[in-house]
């Protein structure tokens, strides 16, 4: 896959999306190297822009977003990534971080 990371110096945006009930869950910004690591492990990584490193969600949770397809836009700078979610998604519980309920 061929990803453009020029446009948000090195950063792409990650749409997450339930695979099962397609509700959009949350947004995140992966570069190249979270990219590789979500693709190796299955498990979506994410870049945190404010701490400056590599975050795989439900690592201090348990809440993991298991990935089922990654998709790219067609400018090839946004990646769609349908995923199993274990548990809520959003930091205060909620099941999306627009605290929509997931059904």
């Amino acid at each position: 896959m061929t990803i453009d990371y020029s446009k948000l110096n090195g950063l792409v945006p990650a749409i997450i999306q339930d695979a099962d009930t397609r509700v959009v869950l949350m947004l995140g910004f992966m570069n190249e190297e979270a990219y590789k690591k979500t693709v190796e492990t299955g498990k979506v990584t994410f870049w945190s822009r404010t701490r400056n490193t590599l975050w795989t969600k439900g690592e201090t949770s348990g809440n993991f977003l298991n990935v089922v397809e990654i998709l790219n836009d067609c400018d090839n700078d946004t990646l769609l990534i349908k995923v199993h979610p274990v548990g809520p998604v959003c930091h205060t519980g909620a099941d999306t971080c627009w605290n929509e309920e997931n059904h």
